[in-house]
């Protein structure tokens, strides 16, 4: 397809401000929560293997010196620290700490209630074309992590 086909530009347009709406919404969520919506984010990347700072610092969309500033915070409360990367001597990986998986869970939970309150406001089809949406924006999230 064309990638300069109008009808194609103007769906990027659309997706891309309810990407921006969405985010927006997502920080709203933790407005009741101890941690930011950037601290919760980082934690997030952490789930599983972990993350080397540079990757961090590419998926928050800052560079790596502010990225270090959230990860010392991070380490600083206990719910992550810096470890040695076994695939390469030379860097480091951040991973989360038991009570870093704890402030992760609490805070899917607390997310997830909230969700759902406003997704009980909307109707059985709107909810059922959302539901069918997902495995697209999960393909899409998936193009940009390579």
């Amino acid at each position: 397809m064309d990638t300069n086909d109008p009808q194609l530009q103007e769906l990027a347009s659309g997706f891309r401000e309810a990407l921006r709406h969405s985010v927006y919404l997502v920080r709203r969520l933790d407005a009741d929560g101890e941690l930011s919506a950037a601290q919760l984010s980082t934690l997030k990347m952490l789930l599983g293997e972990g993350q080397r700072v540079g990757e961090i610092a590419r998926n928050l969309g800052v560079r790596v010196p502010s990225a270090t500033e959230q990860i010392i915070k991070l380490e600083r409360a206990g719910l992550a620290r810096r470890e040695p990367d076994p695939a390469d001597s030379r860097a480091v990986r951040v991973i989360l700490t038991p009570e870093g998986r704890a402030a992760v869970d609490a805070a899917n939970t607390r997310r997830n209630q909230v969700m759902a309150d406003i997704l009980s406001t909307l109707t059985d089809q709107d909810r059922k074309a959302l539901s069918e949406a997902l495995p697209v924006i999960d393909k899409i999230n998936a193009s940009l992590q390579n």
